[in-house]
C-alpha cells in the first residue's frame, strides 16, 4: 500500500469521524450544549476541537516533513533556501538595529521590557521593509518591461 492510498483512507476516516461528531453536536441542540458548558461539561464540542487540533498537527507535520525532504533532495534548492533565509535575517537584523526599546506599561498592569519592546518594533519595521522591497521589485520590473518595448 503506497502513501497516497494511506493518506486517502485516513482522510476519509477522519471526515467520517468529524461528521459523526458534528451530527451528535447538532442533535444535542444549542440549549443543551450551553447548559452543559455552564456546568463544565463540554462533551462532543471538546471532541470536535481535539479532532480539529489533531488534523492541524498532522497537516503541519506532514507539510514540514515533505518540505524538508524536497529541500534536501537537491543542493541548488538548499542553496536558494539558505540565501532566502539569510536575506530575511539580514532585513530583520537591520530592523532590530534601527529599533529603540522602551519599557512600556501594559493594560494588565505588567511591564513590557525594553528588549521585548525592541523585538516588537523590529517585527513591525521588518514588515515595512519587506513591503517596501517587494513594492520596489514590482516597480522595477514593471518599468523595465515598459522600456523594453
Amino acid at each position: 500500500m503506497n502513501l497516497q492510498k494511506i493518506t486517502n483512507i485516513s482522510v476519509v476516516l477522519l471526515a467520517l469521524l468529524a461528521l459523526i461528531v458534528l451530527g451528535v453536536i447538532v442533535g444535542q441542540g444549542d440549549e443543551y450544549i450551553e447548559m452543559s458548558a455552564m456546568q463544565g461539561n463540554f462533551g462532543a464540542v471538546s471532541v470536535m476541537i481535539n479532532l480539529a487540533l489533531f488534523v492541524l498537527l498532522v497537516t503541519v507535520l506532514m507539510t514540514l516533513v515533505f518540505s524538508m525532504k524536497n529541500l534536501f533532495s537537491e543542493k541548488s534548492k538548499l542553496k536558494k533556501a539558505g540565501i532566502s533565509i539569510g536575506s530575511f535575517l539580514f532585513v530583520f537584523i537591520v530592523a532590530f538595529v534601527l529599533s529603540s526599546g522602551v519599557e512600556t506599561p501594559m493594560q494588565d498592569g505588567k511591564m513590557l521590557s525594553a528588549l521585548q519592546s525592541k523585538f516588537v518594533e523590529a517585527g513591525i519595521r521588518t514588515f515595512y521593509l519587506l513591503t517596501l522591497i517587494a513594492g520596489g521589485i514590482m516597480v522595477y520590473f514593471s518599468v523595465s518591461k515598459y522600456f523594453k518595448k
